[in-house]
């Protein structure tokens, strides 16, 4: 597999993290399972929501987008992977609407942590 096929999945795998693990949590919320209270989870679900954000605020392209873009001038034959990926990964809209879908989304993650607590550790004295 091309490098840059493994940073394309790599990218993959971490969108998914930050997107699929906002349901994930409140589904996990309703059925009681204990991990979507994980502070280890939570707080590095919001961190991978948040750099997303600064990313889009300070106006930075994403560094594995630029990897894998500089990895594809060295790679010149295109891949499945790179075709199928690239079509769930990237749309053609003006930059502000993803700066403001990545603002909505962190919003809900952030607010998620009221709906849905994190577990604190408890001390027995």
């Amino acid at each position: 597999m091309p490098l840059a096929d493994t940073i394309l999945l790599i990218h993959l795998l971490y969108v998914l993290f930050v997107v699929g693990s906002l349901p994930l949590i409140w589904v996990g919320a309703l059925l009681k399972w204990s991990f979507v209270g994980n502070p280890w989870f939570r707080y590095l679900h919001l961190a991978a929501i948040m750099f997303v954000v600064a990313e889009s605020l300070l106006g930075v392209a994403c560094p594995l987008t630029v990897l894998e873009n500089e990895l594809r001038a060295i790679e010149t034959e295109s891949s499945f992977i790179q075709n199928q990926v690239h079509k769930i990964l990237f749309y053609r809209l003006p930059e502000y609407a993803f700066t403001l879908i990545y603002i909505a989304f962190a919003t809900l993650v952030a607010a998620t942590f009221k709906w849905v607590p994190v577990r604190t550790c408890s001390k027995d004295s």
